[in-house]
């Protein structure tokens, strides 16, 4: 499908998915997205596509994908999403074209059960209370074809049974596994490498580029074109696979592996006990960074935190370099011994890194504490350039999707945190605006006389502000924050204060909190980070979104100063350049929660008096769709007297 007008007639009054989906609507944004995807899968290039919110994108992009004759990967930037194009959109489309296209799913690894370590864990057994649920694996291990572990309701994503029973690329014994030829990854990716159409999440991809950056192979199979939805998502998460990292449930995962390849072995007591010496270092590593001071969650290696904690790190790579020492000479005993053998020396390796007092110039190294975990990080200050190398450069065809992409009216700033500004050819643009009618669907309400949100009194001022309008709005309100402790507060008042339903963010896990907020009609939900994207909550059921104030980045975190140092020394701005772009990108993506269709009818409103009170608060509001602004909340009052929407 190749001549002009080709896509507005496949998505037209007359497309055969009019024929199937009783509420198709012709939209000419979709057209004019889909010609271009189509233009650019035959031609190669790099495009960014903004596509507003109704645009129908996954469509846009989709049904190009499905209709050429090239290899495409798709990217999402989560597992919703994932699982929203390979069993809803794929089959909606496949069956309006009679497309024969094989279209697979590819997960990591550890989305898929490990027949070997299922059966090492039934032969050793393990503790009385994980044995219920590893019996429950192992009857569905017989039933599987896939061996996708989201396949078992039956247990939650978070039982620790999990990781017993799959595998990393740590402990992967590979060609060598005696279930080699039962691996359920080894034929997903075989699958993946005989289909036209691959999708991924943006975690898998990231971790293949990684991989080749390393030269330890890939995961992924090679393609003609990417194309990568939910793009806004790609350079923070790149942030994650790129650099060096080491974790503490790495070092606890060694030693149980160790352990385990030694009782196997029948090896003695004595070497179990190097094992035990190196558990206990750990968790006394864990302890100390229990206790750093402060609310702070991420510092600065090593200058940012206590000297007893990086004391602490010390006695556990004496305790690694003994074991692997223990574990050197037993090479040749098993596979398992001979694979924990070279974990150890990595291991040392990777701690000897951190512990090293030299700063490499091109990485900040950070410690990050995660629930009862303490991670170590070593991450690249400049992105834009490993991307541009091992991502657009490697690919003839890159598209790159979101709802949010511009910063103002121009890509510049997500071109320079992608490495774009240097590619190439440069990027080539593209902007599907939202079929809404924001004019009359929404109302943008500022709260006058906010004080500053550097001021105490500032979350106070929020809830008092919020609660006329959730009261007007009848709940049905997402009020969102930016950081937990307002959310709490805001937790702790707000059951006294209305008489509506209050969901917690953490209360329950996010999609039974969602569940519960769409079942109540009228509920206010109380949300953080998790809440400001890939939510989708249509009709009256959410009416009205609260957010107190601009979502800027903590300034005190690590790698964040770290960029900021760098940006000044390079001779720019580091508000301008990092700092403001990605406020408004996050800000634009949770003001995108409320109008989800060209039915809803809702309020938005934004607490912080930055926007009208600084220079910089017009470049916010000239990246919002076009919303009627209101002060006063007697208009919020007037819109939902004068509308349908209670």
């Amino acid at each position: 499908m190749r001549q002009e007008g080709a896509w507005h007639a496949a998505l037209g009054t007359d497309s055969p998915l009019a024929r199937i989906l009783p509420h198709f609507r012709v939209r000419r944004q979709q057209q004019d997205m889909a010609e271009r995807v189509a233009g650019w899968l035959q031609s190669g290039g790099i495009g960014l596509v903004e596509a507003g919110t109704g645009t129908g994108k996954s469509f846009a992009y989709l049904l190009p994908a499905l209709l050429c004759e090239r290899k495409v990967l798709i990217s999402t930037g989560s597992r919703a999403l994932q699982d929203q194009i390979l069993d809803k959109d794929i089959p909606v489309l496949a069956k309006a074209w009679s497309s024969q296209r094989r279209v697979v799913r590819l997960k990591g690894r550890s989305n898929y059960l490990c027949p070997f370590r299922l059966q090492r864990a039934l032969a050793e057994g393990i503790a009385p209370r994980l044995a219920r649920d590893l019996l429950i694996v192992a009857d569905w291990a017989s039933r599987t074809g896939e061996g996708d572990i989201a396949e078992l309701g039956a247990l939650p994503e978070s039982s620790p049974v999990w990781p017993l029973v799959t595998s990393t690329r740590d402990n992967c014994l590979g060609s060598d596994c005696p279930e080699y030829g039962h691996c359920p990854v080894v034929a997903a990716r075989k699958r993946a490498q005989e289909a036209d159409v691959v999708v991924v999440n943006h975690h898998l991809l990231l971790a293949d580029l990684a991989l080749r950056v390393d030269s330890r192979g890939d995961l992924l199979p090679r393609v003609d074109a990417i194309i990568i939805d939910e793009a806004h998502q790609l350079a923070d998460l790149a942030g994650q696979y790129f650099g060096q990292h080491l974790s503490s449930h790495q070092l606890l995962e060694w030693s149980r592996d160790s352990r385990q390849a030694l009782f196997a072995a029948a090896r003695d007591d004595a070497e179990l006990g190097v094992v035990t010496l190196l558990e206990q270092s750990i968790e006394a590593w864990l302890a100390l960074g229990q206790r750093v001071p402060g609310g702070e969650s991420r510092w600065e290696w090593p200058s940012g935190v206590p000297q007893e904690l990086v004391a602490g790190l010390q006695g556990v790579a004496a305790e690694v370099t003994r074991l692997d020492a223990t574990l050197r000479p037993l090479r040749e005993v098993s596979k398992e011994l001979e694979q924990c053998a070279g974990r150890g020396q990595h291991l040392a390796a990777m701690l000897a890194f951190f512990l090293d007092s030299a700063q490499e110039p091109a990485a900040v190294r950070w410690l990050e504490r995660r629930g009862r975990g303490l991670l170590l990080h070593a991450s690249p200050i400049e992105l834009g350039p490993l991307l541009r190398a091992e991502l657009f450069e490697r690919s003839a065809t890159t598209i790159l999707v979101s709802a949010t992409l511009r910063v103002g009216e121009d890509f510049r700033a997500v071109e320079a945190r992608l490495g774009l500004a240097e590619a190439e050819p440069g990027p080539q643009h593209f902007v599907a605006d939202s079929p809404f009618d924001y004019a009359r669907q929404a109302l943008l309400y500022l709260p006058p006389q906010m004080p500053e949100p550097a001021s105490p009194q500032f979350t106070a001022a929020c809830i008092e502000a919020a609660i006329p309008v959730i009261e007007a709005s009848g709940g049905r309100c997402f009020f969102l924050f930016t950081s937990h402790r307002a959310l709490q507060e805001a937790a702790a008042q707000l059951p006294r204060r209305l008489a509506f339903p209050i969901l917690v963010q953490g209360s329950m896990p996010r999609a039974r909190l969602l569940d519960a907020f769409r079942r109540a009609g009228n509920a206010v939900l109380l949300g953080a980070a998790s809440f400001w994207e890939g939510v989708d909550v249509q009709g009256e059921t959410l009416s009205c979104v609260i957010i107190d104030k601009l979502p800027f980045a903590n300034p005190s975190d690590p790698v964040l100063r770290a960029r900021h140092r760098h940006c000044a020394a390079m001779g720019g701005d580091p508000f301008r350049d990092l700092q403001l772009p990605q406020a408004v990108i996050a800000l634009r993506q949770g003001v995108g929660r409320l109008i989800r269709s060209e039915s809803d009818r809702g309020v938005l409103t934004i607490c912080d008096p930055r926007l009208l009170s600084k220079g910089y608060g017009r470049i916010f509001l000239r990246s919002l769709p076009p919303l009627p602004l209101v002060q006063d909340i007697a208009a919020v009052r007037e819109f939902w007297h004068n509308g349908d929407g209670q």
